[in-house]
């Protein structure tokens, strides 16, 4: 929760959900993570060949495109969330991921205004 005429740079009192500009940069650090968002931005689904729609990915594309271990992914996957850099939805046993560009764009007005 954002709130009005603050942003998520500003004092992190509201609420204990809030992300903070350090979990974002705590998320951004890893070259493996900043590799899925590029993955998860860049990708283009073939529609009616994968199990991912539009603007989504799978879990297990991500795991085929890094090599990583899916619990690895997973974990990845979970610090991105809770950061606020990618959107989570769970259709049946498929959990997709979108990538959250808002966020993404803060991060980079927030490193502008240091």
């Amino acid at each position: 929760m954002i709130v009005e005429g603050s942003s998520r740079w500003d004092a992190m009192t509201v609420t204990q959900s809030r992300t903070s500009a350090t979990d974002v940069f705590k998320a951004l650090a890893s070259e493996q993570r900043r590799e899925i968002l590029r993955y998860i931005g860049d990708r283009t689904p073939d529609y009616g060949k994968t199990c991912c729609g539009p603007d989504e990915i799978c879990g297990c594309k991500i795991v085929e495109h890094t090599g990583l271990a899916a619990s690895t992914v997973s974990h990845h996957m979970s610090i991105l969330v809770r950061a606020g850099l990618v959107s989570v939805r769970q259709v049946g046993r498929q959990t997709l991921y979108s990538l959250r560009r808002d966020s993404l764009q803060e991060a980079a007005e927030g490193l502008q205004s240091l």
